[in-house]
């Protein structure tokens, strides 16, 4: 096992493409840790930057206090597994899996046993003597993964290794893999786009996102409590609402006007008095699906636009007259707020919430409510759903968490 240690690092190529800017970020021994984010978001360049496969701009990555450029690869230590498999299709799967034993010189009786040991840790000890080609997709990455730890490495790095896998082999991948690397005992470093992936495999997660580290933390707290606007809206299934609202603060009350209708904060909510010092600002609104009410202290109406049946649960997809947030504040947030027109219709408080935006309106500006199965929700039927206190998630217009009280 090797410890890693990612100071300052930035990675710029030649034709001024920033993939990496600034990272830090710590990686324990033994640790499984998920380089998670949306195509283009470095991610892989830091996994690269991590093996000593590219080497920094700025900056430097440490394995167990040694720059990991100035090692020899084989002072390094590092297994890689790509999602395009890199098997040998002329040998068998034993000789794959055996190929870098056989390569440092290892004995005849040593490489068969590690090879058979390997093998039945994957569950692939009756295809050792097929090719490549008399495999499926996921007995090919099994067999990657296999050659991979046959030589015990100290870091295993895994790029992508199940985005070619059909879905149902990927889940059953996800936990062998997990299960594998901690009884191996190595420290890995698992780079993915799919959230699901990320949440159920990892010691910890570190969300990018414009080479930028967003976030780094285990996986509930990631989920539960998003940093930054962009960490709240890739995470969630379905997608989070992003919904903009307009702050006001009125007689001691503080009340998020979303348009047709408005969320007041109690008084003793610790973004109470933040919010006050908010005063006719606009604010974003993250709501992850939601239930149906059932005596929380806030709710919120809406028309049923939409059904999805899941078999356990129903998604019902409520028009609650909100404005939904532009996509350029969440992509490219700005301090300054955009410019709006007001429309002329007022709300129950008096205040102008809504406006139009330039150009072709934002889509959304729903919320999506849980219906346990087999609940009956209709399209165009009204429902109110509930929303807890803890689950109100909010952001300014830099995209920074408003109230951030529940992360030390």
């Amino acid at each position: 096992m090797v410890a890693i240690a990612v100071r300052a690092v930035s990675k710029v190529f030649g034709d001024g493409a920033v993939a990496v800017d600034d990272v830090d970020l710590d990686v324990a021994p033994g640790e499984f840790l998920v380089l998670l984010g949306p195509s283009g978001c470095g991610k892989s360049t830091l996994l690269r930057l991590i093996g000593g496969l590219e080497a920094p701009t700025r900056g430097e990555v440490l394995l167990d206090g040694v720059p990991a450029v100035a090692m020899a690869p084989h002072e390094r230590n590092i297994a890689l597994v790509v999602q395009t498999f890199a098997l040998y299709p002329h040998l068998t799967v034993a000789q794959n899996i055996g190929f870098p034993l056989r390569a440092a010189g290892g004995s005849a009786t040593d490489v068969a046993a590690r090879i058979a040991e390997m093998a039945r840790h994957l569950g692939i000890a009756d295809l050792l003597g097929r090719r490549p080609e008399h495999l499926s997709g996921g007995q090919r990455q099994r067999v990657a993964l296999a050659r991979a730890l046959v030589r015990r490495p100290a870091l295993l790095l895994l790029d992508e290794p199940l985005s070619q896998v059909d879905a149902g082999v990927r889940a059953d991948l996800r936990g062998e893999i997990t299960a594998l690397a901690r009884r191996v005992g190595v420290t890995t470093v698992y780079v993915t786009h799919d959230q699901h992936e990320a949440l159920s495999m990892a010691d910890r997660v570190a969300v990018l996102r414009r080479g930028t580290l967003q976030q780094v933390g285990p996986p509930a707290q990631v989920y539960a409590d998003p940093r930054t606007l962009f960490v709240a809206a890739f995470l969630g299934t379905p997608p989070t609402s992003l919904l903009e609202a307009a702050v006001y603060a009125v007689d001691g009350r503080v009340v998020l006007d979303l348009g047709s209708q408005e969320i007041e904060l109690p008084p003793g909510d610790p973004r109470t008095a933040v919010l006050a010092r908010r005063h006719t600002e606009r604010v974003t609104v993250a709501l992850r699906a939601l239930r149906l009410a059932a005596g929380e202290p806030l709710q919120i109406t809406g028309t049923v636009r939409a059904v999805q049946h899941l078999g356990h649960e129903v998604l019902a997809y409520l028009d609650a007259g909100a404005v939904p947030t532009p996509p350029q504040v969440v992509d490219a947030p700005d301090p300054g707020g955009l410019s709006a027109a007001r429309r002329p219709d007022r709300t129950a408080y008096g205040f102008y919430p809504s406006y139009d935006l330039p150009g072709d309106p934002a889509p959304g500006g729903e919320v999506v409510v849980r219906v346990p199965a087999p609940g009956a929700v209709a399209v165009g039927a009204r429902l109110t759903a509930g929303l807890d206190l803890g689950e109100l998630l909010l952001f300014d217009r830099s995209g920074r968490r408003i109230g951030l009280d529940r992360i030390s």
